[in-house]
């Protein structure tokens, strides 16, 4: 319990489980400062509620069918900017956490959090205070700390040369398809080794197709 503000906080939910939805609604009659003014199963049902209750926060949760909780969030915080977001999901991908974030979501909450955690993740949210819960927070710092991923530094001749070797071309054939000396082939597929991190054409190759760098 908290004392009560003159206005309690007005708060939505959006889940596509019923269940879900009746433990967040039960959790927040406990608390004297919030109020449930509404309730969604989807993305697309939620921007139309948001519109008619105007909320003060969101619980949003992240993977629903048809619309999902980031793309929601999105054309939320467009249309209502004054309206804060808290992703209640769960999930923890990298990712996910990231798309939801980039969304404009003030917060990223995993459902088994305690009830006085988000109850404080609500307050803050609702007074401009971002909260992430440790786990997001772990995986966001391990995927900012990996380094990038192979290839996304390739020119885009480097790129074209790549995409002839995946067709199995030799620096030859290479050079007369794309009118130029075999030796400047040469120097664009030693560049292409070092920027994948190998040591072969065959490993480019292999590399290129299992990232996907070359369509």
């Amino acid at each position: 319990m908290t004392n009560s503000p003159s206005q309690p906080i007005r708060v939505m939910l959006v889940d596509d489980h019923a269940m879900v939805r009746r433990g967040l609604a039960t959790f927040l009659m406990v608390f004297d400062d919030f109020k449930l003014v509404g309730e969604a199963e989807n993305g697309e049902i939620a921007i139309q509620r948001c519109a008619e209750v105007l909320p003060d926060v969101i619980l949003m949760d992240m993977v629903m069918p048809g619309l999902d909780g980031a793309t929601a969030t999105r054309a939320i915080r467009q249309q209502f900017p004054q309206v804060q977001v808290i992703a209640l999901t769960s999930f923890k991908e990298g990712k996910l956490i990231k798309s939801a974030l980039e969304a404009g979501a003030i917060g990223y909450l995993l459902k088994d959090v305690a009830a006085d955690d988000l109850a404080w993740a609500i307050r803050a949210a609702h007074s401009g205070r971002a909260t992430l819960s440790p786990e997001a927070a772990q995986v966001l710092v391990e995927t900012a700390n990996q380094p990038p991923a192979p290839g996304l530094d390739l020119t885009e001749r480097e790129r074209e040369v790549l995409l002839l070797m995946v067709e199995g071309l030799n620096n030859t054939q290479i050079a007369g398809k794309l009118t130029v000396s075999s030796s400047t082939i040469k120097s664009h597929v030693s560049n292409i080794l070092s920027k994948l991190g190998v040591t072969s054409r065959t490993e480019a190759v292999t590399l290129a197709l299992r990232q996907g760098l070359v369509a």
